[in-house]
């Protein structure tokens, strides 16, 4: 059975058992905090476990993809080197949310592995774990399924605390958790490893299959176990391991789709062996790569997409280990489109993406990798003894991702060491930043107020309304709010449009009989708004009666600012590609921001073309339409999800323009025609990260403001250098070409002084060793001036050295030169930095050229008369 069939297999036999198939969710977790990636199955569940969200079905199952490559769950070392580590994986699941529990679930299991109609595993292959406490587990095993006894291992707590064991699961610290019972595949004697439980259980014999948890729990921050509402069940098999037990194999690089892309891999570098640890790793990566671009992440030096440029840095270094000269890994996308697209059709859309994400991660790898060479020389060249310190290969990694394999390699080369304790303390220094400055330790019970019930709201129909109010909170606690006081307000129903998509939160008033509460923002948690602001008089308690009204004027701007970023991002894909994705928005009253993929900058006329576009779909004035339905319908439409939100099984689709222009999924509230908009402008357009362009524009109104103020700057301009309107931009470059023939001038005459300079300075060289050697000050010189009469000189002396110096606004400007003949017996980095001392400075360079400064130019002139005898002293 191949990789894809037994994907296949696995969903319809759950599906046949009641279970809804649920889509893999993004491998960037939607509204959680607490993890980097999505690294089980039950991620997109957590809060169903909670008891936080209810979905229409209580049976699930599905293939989820996981990346383990940073945080908790990291993997990425061990890729590449063993049997069964992956930078990717996908993780077949099944899933009862207070439906069936113990039984129900070992059965299923059971019966699709061992069934004939399925997998039909050999029955005596398998063992079986238990947690040592769940004697209930144990029973079902032994007594029902039919497990002999001496097949089933209790595990306890294994790990140094209690709960602290292999069959005990947590999500996180803190969150759902509970016993599990794990499915083993024996391999047999001939391969080397103990069961589960012993001494050598780390071999490979006994392979773990599948993991049945027992939900039962939430562990609090204080390590209390709270029951969960409703016990459930959380089922994980890893797609890559039963396949390789299917196939007979012992390693996951050996099933069929691994096969498949190394076997792509070997081609794409020159007939490298499959079986190279190097290889493997170029195959695994490409997975975890091409799937993170297809959610949305790009290389960037911090978070999730630092893990990701790690990642591909690292298959890049293999494969130059393997003779890659060039760019080679983005080659590899059309292989595993091929191999996994029909199963992820994500991958399809976003192959031109992945492809030039990928080639330019390489390109900058391989800019990035020249410069810690030249570092690395530079440092060798000035190292006293034989071991190349810490500090120098942890900087090399971190600055300029600089393999510390390679450092080594090059240090071997030299019959040099590494000082790897060294590196290994700057390492964990920055370990304990990383981690102090984690975003992904959040506790999962500390997600702010606890609010029982359901905020309904009724923004898209009303901006006012008469309300009740549920709750308020003032400084943490349930209780009457006081005039002064700065609450939280939790109403029945509201027209308050809160926080998300991108769009700000509603302002405005709530007032009754002697009250008025002014909402300064609102805000959602779990299913409730949240109206935060100040008490402005009266007093503020459950039960009260309010009238609700927000700022209608901002709601109306940001409305139009709104459904101008859906005009824009349809118009982004229809001018410069489908690659174009939204990585982010902010719409509030004053204007829109958009931020997406593409990898260079947007030109003046494909902008001229995005805003014609957008103006022209205004000017059609078409009708926005808003459908409720559910994610496959909305699919089937052709909408389009937006980076970052988390949807249920109902959404809601907003289509506009001409021809559905723009169909998109989106709770935000919008104009009711897109003739409301007014007027587009775009103000801005900019590179934020690596990949992903960021464009400011505004609507109506703000529109029609900035206009006037550009007006206003074209004005001034005119008026300044003596022109109409007509003929400014010709007026202005009139000016701009003068200043540049001015600047030619002085650079012509600096170079004439230079050489004027060269020639009075060879005069006054003195011989010191058997080389000429001039030191000198030139008032007024900058520092391109100094380097030019600096190579003049040079090529005067014949074999010498050259140091030349300026002052300029209480700064030391310092250029040494030494003659190519003379490098071998005197060095001018060498000579740099003991002069850049002396005027208290730094300074380095090559052997025959350095640059160097300092901030004491009382001590210049002392500096340079001592340059003969310091010459003198280190010739060699």
């Amino acid at each position: 059975m191949k990789t894809a069939e037994l994907r296949q297999a696995f969903l319809d036999y759950f599906k046949q058992q009641g279970h809804t198939i649920v889509p893999s969710s993004s491998l960037v977790p939607a509204d959680d905090p607490t993890l980097l990636f999505t690294n089980a199955g039950m991620n997109q569940f957590k809060d169903v476990f909670l008891g936080r969200e209810e979905r229409d079905y209580n049976r699930a199952t599905t293939s989820q993809k996981c990346v383990r490559a940073g945080g908790k769950h990291n993997d990425l070392e061990n890729v590449g080197y063993t049997a069964r580590h992956h930078t990717f994986f996908e993780m077949l699941g099944n899933f009862s949310f207070g439906d069936y529990f113990k039984r129900e679930a070992i059965n299923y299991a059971w019966t699709f592995l061992t069934g004939n109609d399925w997998l039909a595993l050999p029955q005596e292959k398998l063992w079986v774990t238990v947690y040592a406490e769940d004697d209930e587990a144990y029973d079902i095993w032994n007594k029902e399924i039919g497990v002999p006894s001496d097949r089933i291992v209790r595990i306890g707590d294994n790990k140094g605390a209690r709960y602290a064991s292999d069959n005990f699961w947590q999500m996180g610290d803190t969150g759902p958790c509970g016993p599990c019972t794990e499915i083993f595949y024996d391999h047999g004697p001939d391969v080397a490893g103990g069961p589960p439980g012993s001494p050598e259980e780390d071999g490979d014999r006994y392979i773990e299959i599948w993991n049945v948890v027992f939900m039962q729990y939430n562990r609090t921050a204080d390590g209390e176990m709270m029951k969960l509402p409703k016990p459930s069940v959380d089922t994980g098999m890893g797609l890559e391991r039963i396949t390789a037990v299917l196939q007979g194999v012992h390693s996951n690089y050996e099933i069929d789709l691994f096969q498949d892309l190394l076997a792509a891999a070997s081609s794409v570098l020159g007939g490298a062996a499959t079986t190279e640890a190097s290889l493997r790793v170029v195959a695994d990566h490409i997975r975890s790569c091409a799937f993170l671009i297809a959610d949305g992440v790009m290389p960037s030096n911090e978070g999730r997409g630092f893990v990701l440029r790690r990642i591909i840095r690292r298959a890049a270094r293999h494969g130059n280990k393997l003779g890659a000269t060039g760019p080679f890994f983005y080659k590899l996308t059309g292989a595993l489109v091929e191999l996994m697209g029909e199963a992820y059709p994500q991958l399809v859309s976003s192959r031109t993406q992945i492809e030039k994400v990928l080639l330019q991660e390489e390109e900058q790898f391989a800019k990035t990798l020249d410069k810690g060479l030249r570092l690395l020389e530079q440092d060798i060249a000035e190292l006293k003894g034989t071991e190349i310190p810490g500090e120098t290969i942890f900087t090399l990694y971190d600055t300029y991702g600089f393999p510390v394999d390679l450092t080594n390699d090059i240090a071997r080369e030299r019959g040099l060491t590494l000082d790897y304790e060294g590196y290994e303390k700057a390492m964990e220094a920055q370990r304990e930043r990383a981690r102090a400055a984690s975003k992904f330790g959040i506790d999962y019970n500390a997600e702010g107020l606890r609010i029982e019930g359901k905020t309904e709201f009724t923004g898209y129909e009303h901006v006012d309304g008469h309300e009740k109010i549920r709750a308020v909170i003032v400084n943490g606690e349930e209780k009457t709010a006081e005039a002064g006081d700065e609450a939280v307000v939790v109403l029945e129903r509201t027209p308050f449009y809160a926080e998300s998509g991108g769009q700000v939160g509603d302002t405005g008033l709530l007032t009754w009989s002697g009250g008025r509460f002014q909402v300064t923002d609102t805000r959602k948690e779990g299913d409730n708004h949240l109206h935060l602001g100040t008490l402005i008089e009266g007093e503020l308690f459950p039960g009260l009666e309010v009238d609700a009204r927000i700022d209608h004027r901002r709601r109306e701007r940001t409305k139009r600012n709104h459904s101008a970023t859906h005009l824009l991002h349809a118009a982004l894909r229809k001018v410069l590609g489908e690659h174009v994705t939204q990585k982010g928005s902010l719409v509030d009253p004053d204007k829109l921001r958009f931020d997406f993929s593409h990898f260079e900058a947007v030109t003046p006329e494909q902008l001229r073309e995005i805003e014609r576009q957008v103006n022209e779909q205004i000017l059609e004035n078409t009708p926005v339409q808003t459908e409720i339905t559910d994610m496959e319908q909305a699919q089937k439409k052709g909408a389009m999800a937006l980076f970052g939100e988390k949807y249920g099984d109902v959404v809601r689709v907003l289509s506009m323009g001409t021809d559905n222009y723009s169909v998109e999924l989106c709770g935000g509230t919008h104009v009711g025609r897109t003739g409301d908009i007014g007027l587009f402008r775009i103000t801005s357009e900019s590179g934020i990260s690596s990949g992903v362009r960021r464009i400011e524009a505004v609507t109506g109104l703000g529109a029609l403001e900035w206009i006037e103020g550009t007006e206003r700057t074209l004005r001034e301009t005119a008026r300044l250098v003596k022109a109409t309107r007509e003929s400014v931009v010709e007026k202005v470059q009139q000016t701009l070409d003068r200043n540049r023939q001015l600047e030619k001038d002085i650079d012509a005459l600096k170079a004439k002084l230079a050489s004027s300079a060269g020639s009075d300075l060879a005069a006054s060289a003195v011989e010191v060793g058997g080389l000429k050697v001039v030191a000198s000050e030139l008032e007024g010189a900058d520092r391109k001036s100094l380097m030019e009469t600096a190579d003049q000189l040079k090529n005067k002396l014949g074999e010498g050295v050259v140091v030349l110096a300026s002052v300029e606004d209480g700064k030391v400007t310092l250029v040494a030169g030494v003659t190519k003949s003379a490098t071998g017996k005197i060095k001018a980095g060498d000579l740099m930095k003991h002069l850049a001392a002396q005027v208290d400075g730094k300074g380095g360079g090559r052997p025959d050229m350095a640059q160097g400064g300092g901030s004491d130019p009382s001590k210049l002139a002392e500096a340079l008369a001592g340059v003969p005898a310091w010459v003198e002293k280190n010739i060699a």
